[in-house]
């Protein structure tokens, strides 16, 4: 939170279970477009007992796309293949939201799907893989990974999709070093940590020739990398990034704040916003006032219940005010954002603006009026 929200990313949700832990950024002028679905961790160790191994995982709607993310951490060694296909088949069959009235995840529009997924190299020889790393040969190495070769068995599996990989395996390190394991077990170097997704295949993504529109929404892999400067742990951290482009579903939001002319009252702040018609308001709504570079949804300035401070609503126009005579004088910039308790997710955000110098007559002891700043 302190790197990303001077660059305007706030954290809108979290997910952990032991060791697995998922945050979720986004910008703020993204955050109407968002709903968090659900948040759920699934344990696979012990006969599904233990969280030591498993998945955490967050569904949210994106711009009216419903979107699941998925951590997870799978069984470790390279006999233990068959045993990983088994978990990462288990936690997508434990997504059932029947009772969000969510569709099944294998119907959500993307899914992106990483971790320490614990798959090998298999056949070759300790020497042989160190040798083709050192020589940055990786092609006989890429048709022994066991990840690669489930992909081209599984029919599911073969949906996910994966960039290549042009960076060493990064497993299994001595700590604090860039030194492939030099300890009496001598692990074999295999790229653990992966990064997949799948978008769901439209019926008319291969109409082309009939004019029919393409998909609505398509993801492009922009890097895929390792990095070795990192040595707290026997792992390389993995990092992609990526381009998603869509077709907006939900292209307004539920709220819309209007901060212009906002200042009326000598210590009030007048709020003036209208909802669509299909919003459903609750009385625990609240409205926030932010600095611009928020980390996080309750890290409000102050903020107000929409329904105790209401002042006025003429058709769709509704005002309420906040009380700002505790607010500290300041040069930065603020937001309002308008929280939904029925769907736990901001649903307006308004631009930025500037908190207005606040003036008061008071009398001096000479009884001169003085316009105090």
């Amino acid at each position: 939170m302190d790197v990303l929200s001077p660059l305007n990313f706030v954290k809108i949700s979290r997910i952990r279970m032991q060791g697995l832990l998922l945050l979720v950024f986004a910008k703020y002028h993204h955050l109407p477009y968002i709903q968090i679905l659900s948040t759920k961790s699934t344990p696979t160790g012990f006969y599904g007992y233990w969280g030591n191994k498993g998945g955490v995982i967050m569904c949210l709607r994106l711009y009216g796309y419903y979107v699941s993310i998925i951590n997870c951490h799978l069984p470790p060694h390279v006999s233990n293949n068959d045993q990983r296909l088994e978990h990462f088949d288990r936690i997508l069959e434990m997504q059932n939201f029947e009772e969000q009235n969510i569709p099944n995840i294998l119907d959500h529009d993307l899914i992106l799907w990483f971790g320490d997924m614990n798959f090998r190299i298999q056949d070759f020889g300790l020497h042989f893989v160190r040798e083709s790393i050192t020589n940055q040969f990786y092609k006989d190495l890429w048709e022994k990974d066991q990840l690669s070769i489930a992909k081209k068995r599984d029919p599911l599996l073969r949906e996910f999709q994966e960039g290549p990989l042009l960076f060493p395996p990064t497993y299994k390190f001595d700590t604090n070093s860039n030194n492939y394991d030099t300890s009496e077990k001598k692990r074999k170097p295999a790229w653990t940590d992966r990064i997949l997704w799948r978008v769901k295949r439209k019926p008319y993504e291969h109409s082309f020739a009939h004019n029919l529109p393409g998909p609505l929404l398509s993801l492009s892999l922009r890097s895929y990398d390792s990095h070795m400067m990192y040595s707290i742990s026997d792992h390389k951290p993995v990092t992609g990034t990526f381009d998603i482009e869509l077709k907006p579903l939900l292209a307004v939001p539920l709220i819309t704040i209007m901060p212009e002319g906002l200042w009326t009252m000598e210590n009030d702040l007048l709020i003036s916003y209208s909802a669509s018609p299909d919003f459903l308001s609750s009385p625990w709504d609240w409205i926030g006032l932010y600095k611009v570079g928020m980390r996080h949804i309750n890290d409000y300035v102050s903020y107000v219940w929409v329904k105790d401070n209401q002042v006025s609503f003429s058709g769709n126009l509704n005002q309420v005010y906040i009380d700002i005579s505790s607010i500290p004088e300041t040069e930065g910039q603020f937001l309002l954002c308008y929280y939904s308790n029925n769907m736990h997710s901001v649903v307006g955000v308004s631009n930025a603006f500037k908190m207005p110098l606040r003036f008061f007559l008071k009398d001096d002891i000479l009884g001169e009026d003085q316009l105090v700043f």
